[in-house]
């Protein structure tokens, strides 16, 4: 179903930039929730998940294998983000029995929550944060997003050999690390944008 308000259209959930939309949206703050810093922050932290959830679909440096950092052997992106289930990659992002992709109600409630707040008055900053994860979102599959990898040079991480590339992020708070050969992105680096932490991969010669 299309959500819409005066403002802003969010395509269908059903379909792959509907999906993905949500997908940015859940997983990045807006004013008033814990770890929304500005506009700018959320923006940032919409895009460098987008372009971890393409690393983990079809940019993955060797002798990395998509099994080892994604959970699933296809290249597909929906498939990247619903390996594991409900509770699997992205946390309520799964497909249902049938296979059709789906998410859990408190998804579905906090978007429809935004969209509402997006919906009154003039657009402001909601109808713009929304718009940016539809917009980076359709421009994603239709092969024209524009996005700058801020971390697509990174060479070295203290002392540590790294490929460039974020490769997952999870809530920025020291408890939270996917271990493993994940690196940590730290500050310096922009490692932390909406509440969120970014890894990189360890290079491996």
């Amino acid at each position: 179903m299309l959500c819409a308000t005066a403002s802003v259209d969010l395509p269908s959930a059903s379909s792959a930039q509907g999906y993905v939309a949500r997908l940015l949206i859940n997983e990045a703050p807006f004013p008033g929730e814990r770890g929304y810093v500005s506009e700018a922050d959320t923006q940032a932290a919409m895009e460098a998940i987008l372009l971890t959830l393409h690393a983990r679909s079809v940019d993955l440096p060797k002798p990395y294998t998509r099994e080892q950092v994604a959970d699933t052997q296809s290249p597909n992106i929906l498939d990247v983000i619903t390996a594991g289930g409900v509770r699997g990659q992205v946390d309520g992002f799964y497909r249902d029995p049938q296979g059709n992709l789906a998410t859990e109600p408190r998804v579905n409630e906090r978007v429809n929550y935004l969209m509402g707040i997006a919906g009154q008055g003039k657009p402001g900053r909601f109808a713009r944060l929304l718009n940016h994860a539809i917009t980076i979102s359709n421009q994603y599959f239709a092969g024209q997003l524009r996005v700058v990898d801020r971390y697509g040079n990174l060479t070295y991480i203290g002392t540590t050999p790294v490929t460039g590339g974020s490769y997952a992020w999870m809530t920025n708070h020291p408890k939270f690390h996917p271990r493993g050969y994940f690196v940590k992105i730290p500050d310096g680096n922009q490692g932390a944008l909406g509440g969120n932490r970014f890894f990189t991969l360890k290079r491996i010669d």
